[in-house]
């Protein structure tokens, strides 16, 4: 087994950063923060040009037909950037459901436009403090959905969202809404990160569209697939925050030496560096489970998710300290990075859930009978 991109990927990550490079700058995310904008459409309309939103869209969908490797890729290369666009919910979550379940007319009418970026898609999972299929109350009657879904990403500037919910046998399953319909309102949420905003749902006799076949398994499926995915960006935002924490510990001078010399912040920074690759291990062999639909999937993605919220939360805190006073400030770096991980930790739910999931996938077939 090779755990490591090939050389084709790394070819990909290689162009998708020079994009990203060219577009993104600490600069431009103060800017959006200060303005409240809610995401970069200079970059946002980039992507679609270059083809990058349609990565893992079969060919015949306007896609590239590529798989969840490569979109590993692409999400690592995300987090180092802080790139301020609608992208996790979409390419980790929706993007697959709409690939797996959805018909061809749902396919035909969503996919083109999620590769093309000319419709923004969500997925409303989050209720009841979970967001696993357990954890659903909003309901389904005669095509209709109703019920309170939050936080949901990127749910202000969103068109289309795919909402976990139980029909009328109090069977989860995955139904398609349109945010610009009857129904439907939206609440801005005040978001630890608002480059990537999160909003309140409320569904009231929403018209809904069924995916068919996404049963609460599958949304099981599509969540542990989902972890992996965002490990990979939770990857690229702390190794970005060692960076520059070693950086900036080489050039700021205390007592005529460079402060990265005094052995307490070396073994600060060793510790960056040792949990990062861990949960670059970690997440490596979720990708690989993915790719291969793998039976060991559900635990892959709970050992990729625990350290890659370890790894993530530890960096960014730590590099606020290395950065001393300054790091609280509102015009450093240090916080854009903390408010990108708190994000990525909302998403899909804290370490105690994922705890619980990684004990489950773990358990006999006699065990999960008990």
């Amino acid at each position: 087994m090779d755990f490591d991109f090939s050389n084709d990927q790394e070819e990909i990550r290689q162009a998708v950063a020079r994009l990203l490079d060219d577009h993104t700058s600490f600069a431009k995310s103060h800017d959006l923060l200060d303005q409240g904008t809610g995401f970069d459409r200079d970059l946002w309309a980039s992507l679609a040009e270059g083809g990058w939103l349609g990565v893992s869209i079969p060919e015949n969908y306007g896609g590239s037909g590529m798989g969840p490797v490569e979109l590993a890729v692409l999400a690592e290369e995300m987090g180092r950037t802080l790139a301020g666009v609608p992208f996790g919910a979409a390419q980790y979550l929706a993007g697959p459901a709409l690939v797996e379940f959805g018909s061809e007319a749902q396919k035909s009418a969503l996919l083109p436009a999620l590769a093309t970026g000319q419709k923004i898609v969500t997925v409303a999972l989050a209720e009841n403090s979970g967001f696993a299929p357990d954890a659903v109350a909003s309901k389904v009657v005669d095509g209709c959905i109703s019920g309170v879904k939050s936080p949901v990403s990127d749910g202000a500037v969103a068109d289309v969202a795919i909402v976990a919910a139980l029909d009328e046998n109090d069977a989860a399953g995955l139904y398609i809404v349109d945010l610009k319909g009857d129904g439907v309102q939206v609440d801005p949420l005040d978001a630890t990160d608002p480059t990537r905003p999160q909003s309140r749902l409320v569904l009231t006799g929403a018209p809904a569209d069924k995916l068919s076949g996404a049963d609460a398994a599958a949304i099981n499926r599509l969540i542990d697939g989902a972890a992996v995915l965002v490990a990979f960006e939770q990857l690229g935002v702390a190794a970005h925050a060692l960076d520059i924490s070693t950086k900036y510990a080489l050039d700021r001078t205390a007592f005529g030496r460079p402060i990265g010399s005094f052995q307490a912040l070396k073994h600060r920074m060793a510790d960056m560096f040792a949990k990062i690759e861990l949960a670059r291990s970690n997440a490596f062999f979720g990708a690989w489970a993915l790719a291969e639909n793998d039976e060991r999937l559900a635990e892959a993605a709970a050992c990729a998710r625990l350290t890659a919220l370890e790894a993530c939360q530890f960096a960014c805190e730590e590099s606020i300290q290395i950065h001393g006073g300054i790091g609280y400030t509102w015009v450093a770096d240090p916080h854009l990075f903390l408010r990108r991980g708190w994000h990525l930790k909302a998403m899909l739910g804290p370490a105690t859930i994922w705890s619980e999931r990684l004990v489950g996938a773990l358990k006999t077939p006699t065990e999960k009978a008990v």
